[in-house]
């Protein structure tokens, strides 16, 4: 290997039945640089980092690592982390029940001569490090269940920072992080750059690619595009090399004159609710949707937007106000009273929520069909097998087969799976909670394409996104929510991001 590289992956391939995951991959990453790993949802990025961290057998190829003269193999994420490489996944793998700096420390507790946990040094030394990256007011002897996603991801992150890591993988850490919180992640990112650490950076986030790394590896379909220079490589050619086409603008999705339409007062008002809330999530609201209108939720991390969209599914009881739905009032004890209402919802966490891992894409598929149906009318097989072949082929659901479990699937093509399962119950309100998070930009601008195609055929979507930018190709009109409250609306004609953020720090439109 060349004197400044730290990692050197060549020849590597990888194959699951009927799919080459990884055809003669290669990766170089240098000591002390950022790097990184991009590609479309399916592309190879994740089974890669398997191969590396030792999840997964390579069928060929070879690993080097700075310090070992022959190349290693590595046969678990345990012993990838004695050879110094660390990993921080998009879903937090940690332990809730157990205390902070128990999940920190895990496996390398400090110990006394008769082998018992020294509980004080460990807790200084968690706290030490948390410290050290800007969560000095979290409490070390608190359960990790205690606190937010958000805060559980900077532990996972500062665990794999306290191995002193050659190698960090950083596999879409900010998914969860609100602003504030991806800066104090830049900033140990750019500390263990100076310290000489290789940190393998996956994200769909393109701002922050160009914001935080020096390097970009383009994966496409199991196969290297090829290895650039931040520098070299400009926006737009990175997003067609990971598309393998020319990419049209995003912002030519959107057609101002239809949504203008879809938010007129002359069509059918599909959702009405009066006063409507949840003790302890959101407070009293009302809100009108048409028929055919996509409506945003935007807020800060935290301002209620998933909370008003769980009450008005009735994923949490409201416990106060009147819901109405084509006119008539809507008593849901359960989900199972609005998805038979005509309602459906896509959480905003995949994995918890709405992937059920061990079963098939058939079986994910028409889930939500057979409960709707009753448990006493089961779906006939042809019927399954035909609605899967549809779907699978209208939402370009990549798959070797429909009876491939949807655990094996990209994070991409499970939201499509998800998506579809709610498609099939034909439902005249869909809520879309943060649908294109995690995924790659191709997958997110079919999702933006879905969208407005189902508006237009009538169907009444309600859409929650992070992002602004993709509120603003998508939606008719925003709700600006704050600290769980309902604080304005905003039509999206002629609107940009610094109005939308301005309305979301001074409340909006009332």
């Amino acid at each position: 290997m060349e004197k400044d590289t730290i990692l050197s992956m060549k020849h590597i391939c990888m194959s699951f039945p009927g799919v080459r995951a990884l055809d003669d991959v290669e990766f170089t990453l240098k000591k002390g640089e950022i790097h990184a790993l991009m590609g479309e949802n399916g592309a190879g990025k994740s089974t890669l980092i398997k191969v590396l961290t030792g999840v997964y057998t390579m069928d060929s190829g070879e690993v080097r690592l700075a310090g070992y003269d022959k190349p290693i193999v590595i046969h678990s994420p345990g012993e990838a982390q004695k050879f110094g490489i660390s990993t921080v996944y998009q879903e937090v793998n940690l332990c809730p029940n157990i205390s902070v700096a128990e999940n920190i420390c895990i496996g390398h507790q400090p110990r006394n001569a008769f082998g018992a946990i020294k509980w004080k040094e460990m807790n200084d030394r968690a706290h030490e490090i948390l410290t050290g990256i800007g969560l000095d007011n979290i409490d070390v002897t608190r359960a990790l269940g205690d606190y937010s996603v958000a805060v559980q991801q900077m532990v996972a992150i500062a665990r794999a920072v306290d191995f002193q890591c050659k190698v960090l993988i950083l596999d879409e850490p900010t998914s969860s992080l609100d602003d504030e919180e991806v800066y104090k992640l830049f900033v140990v990112m750019n500390k263990l750059r100076e310290a000489g650490t290789g940190i393998i950076f996956v994200t769909h986030f393109l701002e922050q690619v160009y914001e935080i790394c020096d390097a970009i590896t383009v994966l496409r379909n199991g196969e290297l595009v090829g290895r650039y220079s931040v520098d070299e490589l400009p926006r737009v050619q990175l997003v067609a090399k990971m598309l393998g086409h020319e990419f049209d603008d995003l912002a030519s999705i959107r057609n101002p004159d239809a949504q203008a339409d879809a938010a007129s007062s002359d069509r059918p008002q599909v959702i009405k609710a009066v006063g409507l809330s949840h003790s302890g999530t959101i407070k009293p609201f009302d809100i009108e949707i048409r028929k055919g209108e996509v409506i945003g939720l935007t807020g800060l991390l935290g301002s209620g937007r998933s909370e008003m969209a769980r009450t008005l599914y009735g994923a949490d009881h409201a416990d106060a106000g009147d819901l109405f739905f084509n006119g008539k009032k809507l008593r849901a004890q359960a989900p199972i009273d609005s998805m038979r209402a005509g309602m459906a919802f896509l959480p905003e966490d995949r994995k918890e929520e709405s992937i059920i891992a061990d079963l098939s894409i058939r079986e994910n598929l028409i889930i939500a069909l057979q409960a709707k149906t009753g448990i006493f009318k089961l779906l006939p097989m042809s019927v399954q097998n035909e609605l899967a072949d549809k779907y699978i082929k209208a939402l370009s659901i990549k798959a070797p087969s429909p009876e491939t479990l949807i655990k094996q699937l990209s994070g991409g093509n499970q939201q499509k799976v998800i998506i579809g399962r709610w498609l099939i119950t034909h439902p005249e309100f869909l809520i879309l909670d943060e649908p294109t998070r995690g995924i790659d930009v191709g997958t997110k601008t079919e999702i933006q394409k879905l969208v407005l195609k189902l508006a237009g055929e009538g169907m009444t979507i309600m859409f929650i996104s992070s992002e602004i930018d993709e509120m603003l190709r998508t939606v008719n009109r925003l709700c600006v929510l704050r600290d769980g409250a309902k604080v304005g609306e905003l039509n999206n004609n002629g609107l940009d991001q610094q109005a939308v953020m301005a309305a979301i720090a001074g409340g909006g439109n009332k």
